[in-house]
Parts: structure tokens; C-alpha cells; sequence
């Protein structure tokens, strides 16, 4: 298993702030994901994203109904190993208890995928 990118506090906490404010914690019924969709103006943030967590995957740009994004997945490794260990190191009910909880119903609907990938 590869272990969570070397980043900086200040990093880490843009990583969870970014992904509190604008990220999903879910699945698609088989596998877990975090998902960060956001404006093509933000493209040097996706690049940021990548360039810190190559396994996880950017797609993109689309245009939908008017509008320009591009969707960040961390799924199966990448989130096992490189995402969600500093996303729970960071984020707590005293933070934001409403992600938090979005997390845990991730972290448990998705029990058997997280058990295998456990450290």
C-alpha cells in the first residue's frame, strides 16, 4: 500500500476545507468515492489536486446544460490510501458535523472495500 502523500498542514487543510465545503462523500452502490466537481475557472486547483494525488482521477472539462466543470474522483486506492486517511485525520464533529457524518455513512456503507484495503 502506498502511504497518504507528504503534504503540509496548510495543505492538508485546503484538501479537507475544499472538500467540506464542495466535495460528496459517497458510491456508486458498489464502491465508495469522494467526488470534487467544480468550474473550469478552478482548473489550476485541479491541477493542485493531481499533481499531489496522481491515483486518483480528473475528468473533463464537460459542458452540461450551460455549464463548464470538472469532476475530481478519488475512488478504490486513492481514496483508501492517499485521501481519506488525511481527510479523517482532519475532519471531526466539532468541524463541520454534518460532512463528518456524510464520511461515516461512507466509511460504513462501504465496509467491506474499506476492510480490505485496511492498513
Amino acid at each position: 500500500m502506498a502511504d497518504a502523500p507528504e503534504l503540509t498542514d496548510i495543505e492538508r487543510g485546503l484538501l479537507v476545507g475544499i472538500l467540506i465545503g464542495e466535495g460528496h462523500f459517497g458510491g456508486d452502490g458498489r464502491y465508495p468515492q469522494i467526488t470534487l466537481r467544480m468550474h473550469v475557472k478552478h482548473a489550476a486547483l485541479f491541477d493542485w489536486l493531481q499533481r499531489r494525488f496522481p491515483r486518483a482521477r480528473l475528468y473533463g472539462p464537460y459542458n452540461h446544460g450551460g455549464r463548464e466543470y470538472y469532476q475530481w474522483m478519488a475512488r478504490g486506492d486513492a481514496l483508501a490510501e492517499d485521501v481519506l486517511p488525511i481527510v479523517e485525520a482532519v475532519l471531526t464533529e466539532d468541524v463541520d458535523a454534518h460532512v463528518y457524518a456524510r464520511m461515516r455513512e461512507m466509511r460504513l456503507r462501504y465496509a467491506d472495500f474499506f476492510a480490505r484495503h485496511a492498513r
